[in-house]
């Protein structure tokens, strides 16, 4: 079986009409004066403690959101270019929407989006980070902090280069219009949400030519970059399961408390994980074939597995078993997946625990959905319930007779945002996937990064396993991509953890790794 034709790789493209601007920046961009500026305006916005907090009151009831207003104070200061000569709007206080006018008004805008806020530092490992996690500090090698990979980066360079190509006089034929969450982190309830409503009031539904947001990265192999915007986005759920069963004295405790009944259920739940397939529509799929018709460290059995799985259920199966086996990530990548993540109950040492409950967050298939999610749990839940006479109350709906029943598991959406996989994003040989995905090959081809060198460059559709604020954008435009021009290798130790940092190299695509 051939996979010619599989994932056609588009031509890179290059500007004509300002190929002697894009030369003189470039120039600049690689002057040392310049680069030292670009890591401070990184690190300058890192020094700001945004950080977010899933139970933090909307704007405005809450003193923690004035830190954005030092975030805003400081790119006005930062950016004065793009301050006098873009129109600001701010909405629900502290998101923020630029609009950079076009000079052809029949064309649709393009939508760039990223956040301002950050996870926060868990307190007891401060004293474990190489440099303080809010230093912003540039050491020669890295830029450390908080924010310095997710996704301060992705605004500040757009700033950046927004601000570059003003001083240079530039402006651009296609309006562009930013867009700059606060929440991002918590699922934008408060930021993306008041984002979409302004968008879809300013400019309707469907206005936009294009999105670009933080998202999927660049892959180096031996012989290849792999660069992988998303163009699908996993759904999510978070199920609060709760057991309530009766009180009392502990000097005269029941074979089980409600944390040992909500301990077996935590245990079914994960010697149940959701089984994993691979479907010949999936995003993941694709890239798979995608990979193994362009990549030459592709190995040759997976390629064969993958040639024959395009029209053989047997190859099918066994390139999924293969997959397994080797790839430690591929249920986490190709699969809904459970992480179980947050845990309370019991107030007192002598006293039973009347109430407890766990979050489990969920990231679903886009094969899969929050119904066939739901179903699983409550299959899975269900015996449990029944070996300790609990009653069920799954989603509203009850199972089994609470007034016989010894206590009650319910399964509940945690916060009410379960949300379905998103709308899969055209790709090659529609205008938005065909435009970026060349832009993409032409960077890469023109980069002065050594590790770049001699290799073959790659694009692919990618399924993101992150749910990112675009999840509220879908009405915006059908081509949204998630994509940070940064390689798997540019993050110190990656976000969300200790030692958060991003290297220098990687910002001005200065020679290098």
């Amino acid at each position: 079986m051939s996979l010619e034709g599989a994932c056609p790789q588009q031509l890179a493209i290059s500007p004509e009409e300002h190929s002697g601007l894009l030369a003189g920046i470039e120039k600049i961009f690689k002057s040392e004066d310049f680069r030292l500026g670009a890591y401070e305006s990184l690190g300058g916005a890192v020094r700001i403690p945004t950080e977010m907090f899933d139970d933090l009151p909307p704007p405005g009831q809450d003193p923690h959101w004035e830190i954005f207003a030092d975030m805003h104070a400081y790119m006005e200061s930062r950016f004065p270019l793009i301050h006098s000569s873009l129109k600001r709007t701010l909405v629900n206080k502290y998101a923020l929407v630029y609009h950079w006018q076009g000079s052809d008004k029949s064309l649709q805008p393009a939508l760039l989006t990223a956040h301002q806020d950050v996870v926060p530092v868990e307190p007891q490992t401060v004293s474990t980070w190489i440099n303080p996690p809010f230093s912003g500090l540039y050491d020669g090698e890295w830029i450390w902090g908080r924010g310095s990979c997710d996704d301060k980066s992705g605004l500040i360079s757009s700033m950046i280069a927004t601000e570059t190509l003003l001083a240079h006089g530039f402006t651009p034929k296609r309006t562009i219009v930013y867009a700059f969450g606060i929440d991002e982190e918590r699922g934008g309830v408060s930021g993306a949400t008041a984002l979409k409503k302004y968008l879809l009031k300013t400019y309707g539904k469907d206005a936009f030519s294009i999105l670009v947001d933080e998202g999927g990265r660049q892959d180096l192999t031996e012989h290849a970059v792999v660069a992988a915007p998303a163009v699908a986005e996993k759904g999510s759920f978070n199920l609060r399961m709760e057991v309530s069963s009766p009180g009392g004295h502990s000097s005269v405790p029941p074979p089980h408390t409600s944390i040992g009944l909500l301990a077996s259920l935590i245990a079914a739940l994960e010697a149940n994980p959701h089984e994993v397939h691979l479907y010949r529509n999936d995003t993941y799929y694709e890239e798979l074939q995608c990979q193994a018709a362009h990549n030459p460290d592709f190995s040759d059995e997976l390629r064969e597995l993958v040639a024959k799985s395009a029209s053989n259920d047997k190859a099918l199966t066994k390139l999924t078993e293969e997959l397994n086996r080797i790839n430690p990530a591929f249920k986490a990548i190709a699969g809904t997946t459970q992480a179980v993540d947050v845990i309370r109950g019991g107030v007192k040492t002598n006293a039973l625990p009347e109430n407890a409950y766990v979050i489990v967050n969920h990231r679903i298939a886009g094969y899969s959905s929050v119904g066939a999610l739901k179903s699983h749990l409550v299959s899975t839940v269900k015996p449990v319930a029944d070996k300790f006479n609990l009653s069920v109350d799954a989603f509203g709906m009850q199972l089994g007779d609470v007034a016989s029943s010894y206590g009650q598991v319910s399964l509940r959406d945690a916060f009410g945002t379960g949300l379905e996989p998103a709308p899969v994003t055209p790709g090659a040989g529609h205008g938005p996937y065909d435009l970026l995905s060349g832009t993409i090959r032409n960077v890469l081809a023109t980069s002065p990064r050594t590790a770049y060198e001699n290799k073959t460059f790659i694009v692919i559709s990618l399924n993101a396993t992150r749910c990112l604020d675009t999840k509220h954008y879908w009405d915006l435009t059908r081509h949204i991509f998630r994509y940070s021009h940064l390689n798997t290798k540019d993050g110190y130790n990656g976000a969300h953890t200790v030692n958060e940092g991003e290297w220098w190299r990687s910002w001005t695509g200065h020679i290098g790794r």
